[in-house]
């Protein structure tokens, strides 16, 4: 509605995927840049009584930014706004009232002026159940841990960029359903639901537990991937958790013999479709995977990649299931400006199943 996903479970899962949702939806191209998507967003998005606090907070909020997203052509059909959700704490929750903190990063610029710079947020929003949803009743930020971009990774050029500008792809939209197995539930068999699905296996690959737990891995797989591939997929998966758990001395709770956290997510900055029919899709995701450990070392402090990502998948079992997950080409912003990166014992309780964000 106005370009808001509305139609959130009154569950804990739900209020997560409104939280992301709103974060993700206010920091968009559309509601940085015009102000009447913006205040019809907000619209949608605030309760009642919070609705003309919450404009105008976003009327600010949008004018900070507004020279970086112009560009040197002053051009905001040439901007770019994404935001991607890397871990949200549950504060406090009961089936009327949520409140959640987002750790998310987030990319802007214009393809006209320098490369796009990430950031990274701390994002408190607070919700209230109302009218049959989650709305929002406030939302606060202040700068959330800062973690290096891999080092292996180089900023692009902005014109690298040009695919994800607001007209050529579309944000993550979490949806917070699940079904009885705490997998994702059936999508619809409609380009919205194979990108939802792209979506949530490439999160599911980025959980820790995808390394740790071998159990926990198999089920995600089975709930996940095509039965055609299922067999080889489970094989290459154990393979890696295998590796990862064995370098680096790995319990099934995350942990190293020392006490250090694994920590490691994906979450997604947009979405495009590069194929779609009945039977068959592929969909190419712009991504953020946060890896290393919280501890003591320094040398294994968490860093960030940014990658594209094809998601290939089937129609089948009255749901989209995967074939294949591939990365593809870097994609990457200029690094935090003027903010030092985080002690990696900061980053521990980020990894947790606790902290996972919702799923699309």
């Amino acid at each position: 509605m106005n370009g808001v996903p509305v139609g959130h479970p009154r569950t804990e899962a739900g209020a997560k995927a409104a939280a992301a949702n709103y974060v993700t939806t206010g920091g968009s191209t559309d509601v940085l840049t015009k102000k009447a998507a913006r205040h019809r967003a907000l619209s949608v998005m605030a309760a009642d009584s919070a609705k003309e606090t919450l404009t105008a907070k976003a009327d600010r909020d949008a004018k900070s930014v507004a020279d970086a997203l112009q560009g040197d052509s002053r051009r905001p059909d040439k901007a770019i706004a994404r935001t991607a959700v890397l871990s949200t704490h549950v504060l406090g929750h009961d089936e009327d009232e949520a409140m959640m903190r987002l750790w998310t990063t987030n990319v802007r610029g214009n393809l006209s002026g320098p490369p796009p710079t990430a950031a990274f947020e701390s994002v408190t929003v607070t919700l209230v159940w109302e009218s049959g949803d989650w709305k929002l009743h406030d939302m606060s930020r202040t700068t959330g841990l800062v973690t290096p971009i891999d080092v292996r990774q180089a900023s692009n050029v902005a014109e690298d960029f040009s695919d994800y500008v607001a007209t050529s792809a579309s944000d993550p939209v979490l949806s917070g359903s699940t079904g009885d197995d705490g997998f994702p539930a059936g999508y619809a068999r409609e380009e919205v639901g194979a990108q939802a699905a792209a979506v949530s296996a490439v999160m599911l690959y980025g959980d820790p537990r995808f390394f740790a737990d071998s159990t926990w891995r198999s089920r995600m797989l089975a709930a996940t991937a095509a039965p055609s591939v299922l067999d080889s997929a489970m094989s290459d998966a154990e393979a890696t958790g295998q590796l990862v758990a064995e370098n680096r001395g790995l319990g099934t709770d995350g942990k190293t013999r020392d006490g250090s956290e694994l920590i490691t997510r994906t979450a997604v900055l947009a979405t495009r479709t590069i194929a779609q029919s009945r039977h068959a899709a592929s969909v190419e995701l712009w991504t953020a995977s946060v890896g290393g450990f919280a501890g003591s070392d320094e040398a294994q402090r968490p860093q960030i990649g940014f990658l594209r990502m094809t998601v290939d998948l089937v129609w089948s079992d009255g749901t989209w299931k995967t074939t294949a997950v591939t990365p593809s080409e870097p994609l990457v912003p200029a690094p935090p400006a003027l903010h030092e990166s985080a002690p990696a014992e900061r980053f521990a309780g980020m990894g947790g199943a606790s902290h996972a964000p919702a799923l699309a």
